[in-house]
């Protein structure tokens, strides 16, 4: 067994680990989590502070925010024809150890459009708003996000490290073709969106929105299971 072997097999060992810490509980709270409808509040309270900080320039910035969406989506989707590789719940040598929730999805699973999706969007959004709260904030919600897939048996951590590098570089990217559209051909409006940033007080209202999810979210669980709706 060579190197590329070697870590492979170190991936399937850490996946069953992490995939086997499960009940029925913990299953409906990620199936909704790996959900991205789940999160639609979430995504409008950002995008309200992108209108709000931004004016005119918020255009821009949805755009940006949408070619990170579909970029990731669309790279992913090709890492996935070109290499391959199974997902758990598809692989034979070990689909019967597999804990899976949900639906199994498509053959291929690397990289993980999840976790690409959600650091893009973690790395493109933290850069426009400039503020660490925010940036924690969404580091914790991409982690949780892609960790649900995990648990869910549909990817294995080394999908999830493939999509938060390819995250990482479509964030950047998009990014930076903002900041020179921006400065080719929107520099005389204000306000720049370099020197703009998001607020302390207005930070706090994206957690508090967030922590209200999470709460919905475990409330909608055990409320499925007092009442036997699963």
């Amino acid at each position: 067994m060579g190197f590329l072997g070697t870590i492979l097999e170190w991936d399937k060992e850490l996946f069953l680990y992490l995939n086997s810490f499960h009940n029925d509980f913990w299953d409906t709270v990620m199936m909704l989590v790996t959900r991205q409808e789940t999160w639609f509040p979430f995504f409008a309270i950002i995008l309200f502070y992108f209108v709000k900080n931004y004016r005119s320039k918020a255009i821009l910035i949805v755009i940006g925010l949408a070619l990170v969406v579909l970029g990731a989506d669309q790279i992913s989707g090709l890492m996935k024809a070109g290499f391959q590789r199974l997902r758990p719940v598809h692989d034979p040598a070990i689909e019967h150890l597999v804990h899976n929730v949900l639906r199994k999805g498509g053959m291929y699973g690397f990289v993980s459009a999840h976790a690409a999706n959600s650091v893009a969007i973690l790395v493109f959004t933290s850069l426009i708003f400039k503020q660490r709260g925010y940036t924690l904030l969404l580091f914790l919600w991409a982690a949780v996000f892609s960790y649900s897939r995990i648990y869910s048996g549909v990817h294995y951590p080394f999908d999830i490290l493939g999509g938060t590098l390819l995250g990482v570089g479509v964030g950047l990217l998009v990014f930076k073709l903002v900041m020179f559209v921006e400065n080719h051909f929107f520099y005389t409006r204000s306000p720049k969106i370099e020197k703009t940033a998001l607020r302390g007080e207005e930070s706090g209202i994206i957690w508090l929105v967030f922590t209200a999810l999470v709460a919905t979210v475990f409330i909608v669980a055990y409320l499925l299971h007092r009442y036997n709706y699963l």
